[in-house]
């Protein structure tokens, strides 16, 4: 597959995430973050199954295939569920539109950990990520320098979802997307489901988010991350984070025309400085990375 069609699969990514910060947002007024995650998670699994299967009847006898793709799915599985977990409380505090540009922080972080994995960086994706940087600013900051619980649980997000997005790269290559994929869910589906015990959830409370859990559980992780893993093969790292990280654009629109939210100029502002580093990140001229 080349770049560019790859390229494609990781923006519908990023139009089925943001969207699904909509869901996020409804659910958390009936549901937990770890119910709502682990619940996702399980039903992203099961999706997966029947495609998983195949695959791993291809290769079985293979030890080493087997090890290396439990291993990458319990890696990214506990980035994973750390990050959405966070995530949620973000979120649920902070709203969809703000939490999706908020969590695109992670477009910094990503650029800053593939240097030390002996990756180049062009001069356009560090350009992009300062001008990016200010509009996290104008976007979060309040008065006096201060910044909300929930915008502190964003930036862990996108901390740890920047890790997810580097811990692919570095095993998505030697597995199958979908079986990967599978694993990762399984594991996060498990780890979410141990915080999921102590909240107790209600199934009447259940019974009221399960279209937002469905949405985020089959499209969001069956599909979307899935896409994400295919794609991330034939895309370099700083490039595709900044096409996935056009969710918050898609984040910012679904909670504008769905739950009537609105942004202040100032965060306004500061959601078109990100959107035009993710352009200029874009259409700049591409260069080969050794």
């Amino acid at each position: 597959m080349k770049e560019n069609k790859a390229l494609l699969l990781l923006l519908l990514t990023s139009l089925i995430w943001g969207f699904a910060f909509v869901a996020q947002s409804v659910s958390s007024e009936s549901v937990g973050p770890f119910t709502f995650n682990s619940i996702r998670m399980l039903i992203g699994a099961i999706v997966l199954l029947p495609f998983a299967i195949p695959y791993l009847r291809k290769h079985k006898g293979d030890k080493a295939y087997l090890r290396n793709t439990v291993k990458g799915g319990i890696l990214c599985g506990l980035c994973l569920g750390a990050a959405s977990v966070t995530q949620q409380m973000g979120v649920s505090l902070s709203g969809a539109g703000k939490g999706g540009f908020i969590t695109s922080l992670y477009i910094i972080f990503v650029p800053f950990m593939s240097v030390f994995t002996g990756q180049k960086i062009r001069k356009e994706i560090w350009f992009s990520a300062a001008v990016a940087l200010i509009g996290m600013y104008l976007l979060s900051i309040g008065e006096g320098f201060t910044i909300s619980e929930g915008d502190l649980f964003l930036i862990l997000c996108a901390l740890l979802f920047a890790l997810h997005i580097m811990v692919i790269d570095s095993t998505g290559k030697e597995t199958d997307g979908i079986v990967l994929s599978f694993f990762q869910f399984l594991t996060a589906g498990i780890l979410t489901g141990i915080g999921m015990i102590f909240e107790k959830p209600q199934l009447a409370a259940l019974q009221e988010a399960w279209l937002p859990i469905l949405y985020a559980g089959a499209l969001s992780c069956g599909v979307a991350y899935t896409l994400q893993v295919v794609g991330q093969r034939y895309v370099r790292p700083s490039r595709a984070v900044f096409a996935l990280s056009l969710e918050s654009v898609w984040a910012a629109i679904g909670g504008a025309l769905i739950l009537s939210e609105k942004l202040s100029a100032k965060e306004l502002t500061g959601c078109i400085l990100v959107f035009a580093a993710v352009l200029v990140a874009e259409l700049a001229p591409q260069k080969s990375s050794t």
